[in-house]
């Protein structure tokens, strides 16, 4: 017998046979339809019970998932927990069912979303979240987490469950309206049906063709990445040029990369990071976009959350967290000393400090400041250049000590970096005339 639960299950190519798949089983009619699915396309299926002790008909739900497993001839693991205080109780039993489902599975772990879920989690996210993510929905894969019924919807499984004579269980705060996702699924998503009776449907087939077309479009953001320098900052005026949607999602790009997760930026806030370094998206009806004046100096935007925009020297990057007050530029008459924040960085016409660099490349002074983004030299032994952003993840120096590092220019180019490199075209070599000793000290921790 074949259902359109099991159809679209099937043409998921999310169970294989003959490879194990842990099913998170709650008893309800989807997850009950994706258990015996699973058996029926082969694959080694075990099953995962989260018992979280909430309502008073959770040990009854245990049961049945005991039973349930026992004729189907089915491994069950029950996992009772208890839930922290506080927080969105549906996220917080998500994540722990996600977590110890992680825990149990030898290969993949399947979650019995539907197309009705879909539906619903796109109408909320639309809701509460701006940008086209909100449309995208689930994915059938996330890492090892497979959702194999996603085509199918909640009246599909139902429907298996009642041909191949499968009991399941009601969860009655699925029609609870203090909950959001509820009043999405029997309010809105109800209304709708009375327009267009496939609306569940047709919401869950526009974020496939969405998530489809994503591909295509975070191919494009990243070469346009990678053509301004990959990051983590960026030119604001070449930035400007990609146009107001590119723009703003290269910035979303590189604003991810640094809070280590989903962020959303709106419009208004794309504008402001960009009026940072003086610059302006402008014509956003014909994708045209200008430079508004040079950007220049340091400028930080708060965009909540722990995560910040900087602008300095032209560029745009972001930073989550607190960076390290860089101090001010300081100039080192060779010989001599400077100071530059805590450190105290000095030159003797001698040798002999950490490092010894050519008296004539270095002159008569040169500065000491910190690293920018985009700083760039040709490390002794390298043979070519490197960014210093590479350099310091190879040395491994914190990212909190960075920004305060001693960096000692000459002319534009990069001769030193404290504890971290120095530049071939700057270091002594035998025989090749008098030496400067470079010294960098700060005081001992307390």
């Amino acid at each position: 017998m074949s259902t359109a639960a099991f159809e679209a299950a099937r043409a998921s190519g999310l169970i294989r046979a003959g490879e194990p798949l842990l099913v998170m089983l709650s008893g309800g009619a989807d997850s009950v339809c994706l258990l015996d699915v699973a058996l029926r396309l082969d694959a080694e299926v075990s099953a995962l019970h989260v018992n979280y002790r909430l309502r008073d008909e959770a040990d009854d739900d245990e049961e049945h998932c005991r039973g349930l497993c026992a004729r189907l001839g089915v491994e069950l693991f029950v996992e009772r927990v208890k839930l922290g205080e506080g927080g969105n109780l549906h996220a917080l039993a998500r994540d722990e069912r996600y977590r110890l489902a992680e825990r149990r599975a030898v290969g993949d772990y399947a979650a019995a979303h539907t197309a009705s879920d879909q539906a619903e989690t796109v109408l909320y996210r639309l809701a509460v979240s701006p940008g086209r993510r909100a449309l995208l929905g689930m994915a059938p894969r996330r890492g090892r987490l497979v959702r194999p019924l996603l085509e199918a919807t909640r009246s599909d499984t139902e429907a298996h469950c009642a041909a191949r004579g499968l009991a399941w269980r009601e969860d009655a705060s699925n029609r609870d309206p203090r909950f959001a996702r509820t009043r999405v699924r029997h309010g809105l998503l109800a209304d709708l049906a009375e327009i267009a009776p496939h609306a569940e449907r047709t919401v869950a087939e526009t974020a496939a063709q969405l998530r489809d077309e994503a591909e295509v479009i975070d191919r494009a953001v990243g070469e346009a990445l990678s053509a301004l320098g990959g990051g983590p900052a960026v030119e604001a005026a070449a930035l400007v040029e990609l146009g107001p949607a590119l723009a703003r999602l290269v910035l979303r790009r590189l604003a991810e990369r640094e809070a280590g997760g989903p962020r959303a930026l709106s419009r208004t806030e794309v504008d402001a990071v960009l009026a940072l370094a003086g610059t302006a998206l402008v014509g956003r009806g014909n994708g045209e976009a200008a430079l508004r004046g040079p950007g220049g100096g340091s400028r930080s935007l708060d965009l909540g959350g722990g995560l910040r925009a900087i602008a300095e020297y032209g560029t745009v990057r972001f930073r989550a967290g607190e960076d390290v007050p860089q101090p001010e530029p300081a100039v080192l008459a060779i010989p001599g000393t400077a100071h530059f924040g805590e450190w105290t960085v000095e030159a003797r016409a001698d040798g002999g400090g950490e490092v010894e660099l050519l008296a004539a490349a270095l002159g008569s002074a040169v500065t000491v400041r910190g690293w920018r983004d985009g700083d760039r030299m040709r490390p002794l032994g390298l043979g070519g250049s490197k960014s210093l952003q590479d350099l310091f993840t190879d040395s491994k120096v914190p990212r909190a000590l960075r920004r305060s590092l001693p960096v000692v220019e000459v002319d534009g180019d990069i001769a030193w970096v404290a504890g971290v490199a120095v530049d071939e075209r700057f270091a002594a070599r035998p025989g090749a005339g008098p030496r400067i000793g470079l010294t960098a000290r700060r005081p001992a921790a307390t």
